[in-house]
């Protein structure tokens, strides 16, 4: 059993990618279950065709103890036979969200519901390594395998940066690596060679590139993953083809992250952040004089 943990900036995508991903999976015989970390519990809707499921954090505070809680409680099947359950989180401005995340981990060991017969489960985490509960599932060797979704846009790449020194910092204490970087496209300019290039400077690849396009939406609207929604549409395609590299990738590092100033002048050398007017600077630093 691979246990996958997919990591990246808020609303880049993780969620969308994920399940059209496992989706792509399950297409192809794979036995496969989401633990969606994140508050919203939107990691396993277009799986479920819900609009949220309940989950473990809900269901704790309603019963007042996670002992009284059971598996069959907080685990729904969907398509292609997939296992999902959502952390949840507290409410909204009281405690800690990572905590949920932490709860709803140990509940699922403690309850069996990591089974022999799984191939993939795949962790669906909120935003970027910045928590210590968010960062549970590597910080615990929950999760061996990381993939971080970016994009060309300069934030996402920060992030991915960011998540990066995250995964070095637990790396030396234990086995988890990066797996690769998915770019969600933004369709930014020349965007698959400066990820290209970012995944290279990190020491890793660039695993796959997935094109935007509005069939992802029209197939969200339903509640559904492309590969369900429009199987034989090229997006569809384009996760199973994710799906089966991530399947097949035997690229596990330990990653290189860059310095901020490495990461600008790539950032300028493709043009997405301005080259700065030296002499502007210079007048500027002279009359703080």
């Amino acid at each position: 059993m691979r246990q996958i943990a997919i990591y990246g900036k808020g609303g880049i995508g993780k969620s969308t990618t994920t399940q059209n991903t496992v989706a792509g999976l399950a297409s192809i015989g794979k036995k496969v279950m989401i633990v969606g970390c994140d508050p919203k519990a939107d990691s396993t809707r277009l799986i479920l065709h819900a609009k949220a499921q309940d989950t473990v954090m809900d269901l704790v505070r309603e019963l007042g103890t996670v002992e009284d809680l059971e598996l069959v409680d907080v685990m729904k099947v969907g398509y292609g036979n997939v296992k999902c359950v959502e952390s949840g989180g507290p409410e909204p401005g009281v405690g800690c969200a990572g905590r949920g995340v932490i709860t709803a981990i140990n509940f699922l060991e403690e309850n069996g519901a990591y089974t022999p017969d799984l191939d993939f489960v795949f962790y669906d985490v909120l935003g970027d390594v910045v928590c210590g509960g968010f960062a549970m599932p590597i910080r615990e060797g929950k999760a061996e395998e990381i993939y971080i979704v970016t994009s060309g846009e300069m934030m996402a790449m920060y992030a991915a940066n960011n998540i990066a020194k995250g995964i070095l910092k637990y790396a030396s204490s234990g086995k988890v690596r990066l797996g690769g970087l998915i770019c969600n496209s933004r369709k930014t300019d020349r965007e698959d060679e400066l990820i290209e290039a970012l995944a290279k400077k990190l020491g890793t690849q660039m695993i796959h590139f997935v094109p935007r396009d509005n069939q992802v939406q029209r197939a969200e609207l339903r509640r559904m993953t492309v590969i369900e929604y429009s199987p034989e549409h090229p997006q569809a395609e384009e996760y199973r083809t994710l799906a089966q590299k991530i399947s097949e990738n035997k690229m596990l590092v330990v990653p290189t992250p860059l310095e901020m100033e490495e990461l600008e002048e790539l950032l300028m050398e493709f043009g997405i952040m301005e080259v700065e007017d030296e002499s502007i600077v210079g007048v500027a630093e002279a009359q703080a004089v």
